[in-house]
Parts: C-alpha cells; structure tokens; sequence
C-alpha cells in the first residue's frame, strides 16, 4: 500500500512537471502586432522574457511612418480632453498589469481607452503563445475595424 503511494506520488509529480515545461516561456523578445491601422495607429506589444517571467513590456502604437503614438503630443492634449486619458498613460498602465500578473488573463479596460484595452488583451494572449514556443517572429493579430 505505502509502495502504491508512493509510485502514485512520483507519477503525479512526473505529469505536473512535464505539463509545466510546455508551458512554460522561453528567454528572448517577442512582439504581435494588429493586422491593420485604426485611426492611423497599428498597436503592438514586445516583451522580454527571461526565466520564464516577462521582464519588460512595450505596448505602444506606431503610424506609416514609424511614429510613436505616445510620443505625439497633440494627440495626447486631445485624447486627455476628450477621453480623460492619453495614450503615455494607458499603454504604461496596461503594461504594467501584464508585467504583475505575468499571464494573458484579461485586463481591464482603462475607461477612455477601451479599444486600446481590447487590442492589448489579444495581443498578450499572441505573444504569450509565441514565448511559450520559442518563435520570436512576428505574429499578425487580426483587427476588428480597419482603415
């Protein structure tokens, strides 16, 4: 009996450790992107990731040209008077509960910026899924409205 325990003990052992190997992230960057433009913005997330924890977050959108969303200041002035939210606020918000919660559970959404909460929630679960495989390219998430 006490034989049978402990066999049964070792097993369970030996199928939650290799279930959690599959699971687990590998070191490197990894960075999803939406399919398309919205309002002249394409959202993107990279992480870093380094003994299975995500160790730095960019969530940003860029333009045609490169541009950084968060980096244009008349946006901002009129995002923060429309929505009471800029986009250096949330994208460093939404950063953050991923890097605290370290999985691709949803967050959410900072009112006035829900679209952008939306995007983020998608795009972690892509970029998750790309470290838990070790494929740094990069993956296209499909958007929901297009320009």
């Amino acid at each position: 009996m006490k034989k049978n325990i402990c066999m049964l003990f070792l097993v369970s052992v030996l199928l939650l450790s290799g279930c959690q190997s599959q699971s687990e992230m590998k070191d490197g960057f990894y960075t999803a992107e939406m399919s398309s433009y919205s309002h002249g913005w394409k959202e993107y997330v990279c992480i870093m990731v380094k003994d299975n924890q995500i160790v730095s977050v960019e969530f940003n959108a860029k333009d045609s040209s490169g541009y950084i969303k968060a980096w244009d200041n008349d946006y901002m002035q009129n995002m923060l008077t429309v929505n009471g939210t800029y986009p250096n606020e949330y994208t460093r918000y939404y950063a953050a509960e991923l890097l605290a919660q370290q999985n691709d559970s949803e967050i959410d959404a900072l009112t006035g910026a829900t679209s952008s909460g939306n995007n983020f929630n998608q795009l972690i679960k892509a970029v998750i899924e790309q470290a838990k495989k070790g494929d740094s390219t990069v993956v296209t998430v499909s958007s929901q409205h297009s320009e």
